[in-house]
């Protein structure tokens, strides 16, 4: 029964890192109607593994053509020059989103054991990705972006690590509203999830490198599901998020606020 536990959450972290509908919010609900408690959170942190792997193939050619420009640092044609302005953009966003994070880690910790905060966030998510479909974007490309909207993104994404704020769902829309072409937002959202989320892990290593063999195959198994549902879902983010369709994901973060409020206030 735990196996199936940690598939189910596995499946609904994979869907929820990438659609922008906070995985850590519905991780938490799930783990109190499962029953499926963890002492902190180095097992989200394992499934969100699961998820960046996901990010890395799908976006394979992408990654590798940034780290291409990067290591031929004495080439000066404009795409090479373009792609370590990007690289730079979210070494600032991401060192943003460190900071932040391990400032603020204890409070976040604490804010995992309720279910009133990852409630109330979703429907802040819901707001954020409504307004978001609202704004007709400048048209830049992230090689565009410049440091002070790359901080105000890292920001967003730090914001994102209170369980129901979506990080895939406020870099997206911050890239948008600070002028990123839809598409753009959306990739460098995907992108920027690699070095916080590997950086997560390293953090958390010792925990994990303590885990016992049984509890070790169970945040493997929720892994396995949490790469196969994320890189499933990833082409169509990209095709809402283009076709300004977020407004739905909105909805739906409304409704389960409204709906967790009703059954825990029922139980």
């Amino acid at each position: 029964m735990e196996i199936l536990k940690a598939i189910i959450l596995g499946i609904i972290q994979g869907l929820t890192e990438f659609l922008p509908i906070s995985s850590s919010g519905h991780l938490v609900l799930a783990e109190h109607y499962l029953n499926f408690k963890q002492p902190d959170l180095s097992f989200e942190i394992f499934l969100h593994l699961g998820s960046v792997i996901a990010v890395l193939i799908y976006f394979r050619k992408d990654i590798l053509y940034l780290l291409k420009s990067l290591f031929l640092f004495k080439e000066k044609s404009s795409e090479h020059i373009n792609n370590r302005n990007t690289l730079f953009y979210m070494l600032v966003a991401t060192v943003v989103t460190a900071l932040i994070g391990l400032y603020f880690e204890d409070a976040v910790s604490k804010a995992f054991l309720s279910l009133y905060i990852p409630s109330f966030m979703l429907f802040i998510t819901g707001i954020i990705l409504f307004m978001s479909d609202k704004i007709e974007p400048r048209g830049l490309h992230t090689h565009q972006l410049g440091i002070r909207k790359s901080i105000i993104i890292g920001l967003a994404q730090a914001f994102a690590i209170l369980p129901g704020i979506s990080r895939s769902g406020f870099t997206i829309a911050m890239g948008i509203f600070t002028g990123l072409k839809r598409e753009d937002a959306a990739r460098f959202s995907f992108l920027l999830s690699v070095p916080i989320i590997v950086g997560a892990n390293i953090h958390k290593f010792s925990n994990i490198t303590e885990l016992e063999k049984p509890q070790f195959l169970l945040f493997f198994i929720g892994a396995v599901a949490a790469f196969f549902s994320g890189y499933s879902v990833i082409s169509l983010l990209i095709s809402f998020v283009k076709k300004q369709k977020l407004k739905y994901f909105a909805y739906y973060c409304w409704f389960i606020s409204i709906s967790s409020f009703i059954l825990y206030l029922l139980k």
